[in-house]
């Protein structure tokens, strides 16, 4: 009800989901304390989505936001990425864990 899911229209991995809350939060600077159980329950959408469209191995996934302002839009986003280890040379990139512009 409060979260929704699609597919990334610039996808980086077999499998890209964008996880959005439906009320408007602004980017992962935003984030305070109380959005913990949303953050969870984003994380938890996106391996359900993974789950219902035939991948399961939970353990090659990443998962994240883009750090501003590498944001393309202002309202959080979280990507879930699968198989993580079948990112290209230019997703690894932007999608490089705890980088300067994209943080798990």
């Amino acid at each position: 009800e409060d979260l929704v899911c699609f597919r990334d229209i610039r996808p980086g991995a077999p499998h890209h989901y964008l996880v959005v809350p439906v009320e408007h939060m602004g980017n992962c600077k935003t984030l305070k304390t109380e959005h913990i159980s949303i953050v969870k329950r984003m994380m938890e959408v996106g391996k359900a989505v993974l789950q219902r469209n035939n991948f399961s191995d939970l353990n090659d996934i990443r998962m994240g936001f883009h750090w501003p302002p590498f944001c393309s839009i202002s309202h959080l986003h979280l990507h879930v990425l699968a198989p993580a280890s079948q990112l290209g040379f230019l997703s690894r990139l932007i999608y490089r864990v705890n980088s300067y512009w994209f943080i798990t």
